[in-house]
């Protein structure tokens, strides 16, 4: 689990904790999330969202990589909530206009969503169809073309049985 200590010995544990202290700490104007009210929840949920889909897409790499005899009753439940989920994001996705999700710069629900599908492109390329989703293809290219994206990048290596 990520943590963060403070100078202070504060433990942040979390990405979600992580990035609140660090946008409380940058202030408004550099905040990459919404202070409050109906915005600052749709992004949460679109992070939340994010991070279930890469918690499933685990789970179903581990199960297939890990297991002698993968159990099909829950390899078929982990592509389906997996599959769910792209859908609902591509949906959600699918009605936005601006380059990124909640207007021209980049949040952290874009850095989430866009880490997850390459997880999920690289672990489970049959789940992950560009045809199939579009705008989560675009909007994933979009995020990695930039340079943060092109710095840090780390190829999947999962684990061996």
């Amino acid at each position: 689990m990520p943590t963060l200590v403070l100078d202070s010995g504060e433990a942040l544990i979390e990405s979600t904790i992580i990035l609140d202290y660090l946008d409380e700490l940058v202030g408004p104007a550099k905040a990459m999330i919404a202070a409050s009210g109906p915005e600052r929840r749709h992004h949460l949920k679109i992070c939340a969202l994010a991070m279930g889909l890469g918690d499933k897409a685990v789970s179903l790499l581990y199960e297939r990589v890990l297991r002698k005899e993968p159990s099909k009753v829950w390899v078929d439940r982990c592509e389906a909530q997996v599959g769910g989920v792209l859908e609902v994001l591509e949906k959600q996705r699918a009605a936005v206009i601006t380059p990124f999700w909640f207007g021209e710069r980049i949040g952290h629900a874009d850095i989430a969503v866009a880490c997850v599908l390459r997880f999920c492109r690289e672990a489970h390329p049959a789940l992950f169809a560009a045809a199939r989703f579009p705008e989560l293809s675009a909007h994933s290219a979009r995020c990695e073309a930039l340079p943060p994206f092109q710095e840090i990048v780390q190829p999947l290596a999962p684990p061996k049985a």
